[in-house]
């Protein structure tokens, strides 16, 4: 349904960014966050369905600067280097400003709003704390969530999502998160793994998946969307 554009970003760098159109009556804008793996076929996909929902998506690609066009496999020398650009190479607060270019080019429009997954849900979650011009956000496991960014209430609405038997996100973290009692937050616990929302993992929980979209879908809606 979309296609790849080329946006300058806050340092002047120009970067690929997946853009689609909203079906239909549009109700907001929507930046949408990459796992570490790229804007792969599944984040495109997923930039697709929303904008069938009536949303115009921007999923910048966030390591274009360090390996153009990155797109990486679930494991293998590409999964490896997918960790190195995310914990070494790029720095996060990179991604924080290129979501906040996406979220200037589409909030003249209306409300703008944030999900992101893994990587991009650390990136959401963060945005929502950051930007006045966020209208809500949805953060998917991100592991920087209930670590460096639990502390201080979103800005905006907040949902965050994270599996029960996720590996590399220890529930203690989760709960302590849920222990601050943020009044602009609610998060989610579900009886699945880490990525449970993408069908190209062994983790895909579809129940988990599909109940997690429609918390998305009626938190955007009730903030505008």
């Amino acid at each position: 349904m979309g296609e790849m554009i080329r946006m300058t970003m806050d340092d002047g760098a120009e970067i690929a960014v997946y853009y689609v159109q909203p079906t239909g009556e549009r109700r907001g804008g929507l930046v949408l966050v990459q796992e570490i793996f790229g804007v792969t076929d599944h984040i495109r996909e997923l930039c697709d369905e929303y904008a069938a929902d009536g949303y115009e998506v921007m999923s910048p690609a966030l390591f274009d600067r360090e390996h153009p066009g990155f797109e990486s496999d679930y494991s293998g020398p590409q999964f490896k280097l997918a960790v190195q650009l995310a914990r070494e190479l790029h720095p996060f607060e990179l991604s924080l400003k290129d979501a906040q270019t996406c979220i200037d080019a589409l909030k003249e429009k209306g409300p703008v709003f944030i999900t992101g997954f893994c990587y991009g849900g650390s990136v959401a979650w963060r945005m929502a704390q950051i930007s006045p011009d966020v209208a809500a956000a949805s953060a998917y496991y991100g592991s920087l969530v209930p670590t460096m960014f639990k502390d201080e209430a979103p800005r905006s609405a907040a949902i965050a999502h994270f599996g029960r038997f996720d590996g590399g996100i220890p529930m203690e973290g989760v709960e302590a998160l849920i222990a601050q009692e943020h009044p602009t937050a609610q998060i989610f616990i579900y009886e699945a793994g880490h990525g449970f929302n993408s069908d190209r993992r062994k983790d895909y929980h579809e129940p988990s998946a599909e109940l997690a979209r429609d918390r998305t879908l009626m938190l955007f809606k009730a903030c505008g969307g």
